[in-house]
């Protein structure tokens, strides 16, 4: 059950309207990163979680703050959009700037949206819901949360210097803070899962270990490029981060299996076959003629 609460988390309100900022402003709206991302991630996480207590209720919790937060950069977006000039002559008139603000904006926010917020993001891109990841294993998922809150902090971040206007860059401070804890916290849940002994690296931890494989393939780095710069990270020596292992470094890639040779096809599909196939075509040509 939800219920709405009339009141913003935080003020979202602009010092002027400003409608080439409110095309921006739709990054962190319905980009891939933005707030309609995040908050229908962590709901669909909290409600295919099959673990309840704790989890659970994390990522409801932050699910449903991330929907208030929907709420506040449609009601930012919209009062952007207040008084904006719909036709060039309604922007040169009486304001130098108009012109341009005229020309930057999003015309769809006043054909389709009618002077208010889209779903979709800066150029206009509809949101879409395969940007939403909710796979039921918690540790995959709050990696990627980790991600996703990082992502988020960085373009809300890079968007704090696109604006002059006080009252926006408040609520872009309030973003940021939230976004600050939202990190502390996914990287805390992590922990969390492995103390609680329920999920560890590698994700699945529960799939059984593949024996030689792992040993073989498991902890070995391959290098690729030119010289062996890689080799001083700390993921080409010394004890993995899952405790199981020890990296190795591997300047000499070699391949395990020989080059593939297909069979051919079937010429009813009418790939390109190797001229062995020759004759079962013509046999299929002739039948067809």
């Amino acid at each position: 059950m939800f219920s709405h609460v009339k009141d913003l988390q935080f003020e979202a309100k602009p010092d002027g309207p400003d409608a080439a900022f409110a095309r921006r402003l739709q990054e962190v709206l319905g980009g891939k990163w933005g707030e309609m991302t995040v908050a229908n991630q962590y709901l669909f996480q909290g409600w295919n979680c099959r673990l309840p207590g704790k989890y659970k209720d994390l990522l409801l919790d932050v699910g449903t703050e991330e929907m208030g937060h929907v709420e506040m950069i449609v009601t930012m977006i919209t009062r952007l959009l207040d008084n904006a000039p719909l036709s060039m002559s309604e922007g040169v008139a009486g304001n130098p700037g108009g012109a341009a603000t005229f020309a930057a904006s999003n015309p769809a926010h006043f054909i389709h949206g009618g002077g208010g917020a889209l779903p979709a993001d800066s150029n206009g891109v509809p949101w879409n819901g395969s940007f939403v990841t909710a796979s039921g294993n918690l540790l995959a998922d709050f990696q990627l949360n980790v991600t996703a809150e990082a992502q988020g902090r960085l373009q809300v971040a890079r968007l704090f210097n696109m604006t002059d206007d006080p009252g926006v860059k408040q609520m872009l401070r309030f973003l940021l803070a939230r976004d600050t804890m939202h990190q502390n916290m996914w990287l805390a849940a992590i922990e969390q899962l492995k103390e609680d002994g329920l999920e560890d690296m590698p994700v699945p931890e529960a799939f059984p270990d593949s024996g030689e494989f792992t040993e073989e393939f498991g902890y070995t780095y391959l290098s690729f490029s030119s010289g062996t710069d890689a080799n001083e990270g700390r993921w080409a020596s010394g004890p993995t981060p899952d405790g199981k292992g020890e990296f190795r470094y591997g300047d000499s890639p070699r391949a395990n299996a020989p080059e593939p040779v297909l069979p051919p096809g079937d010429p009813r599909l009418y790939g390109t076959n190797p001229g062995v196939a020759g004759s079962v075509v013509n046999t299929v040509k002739s039948k067809l003629t």
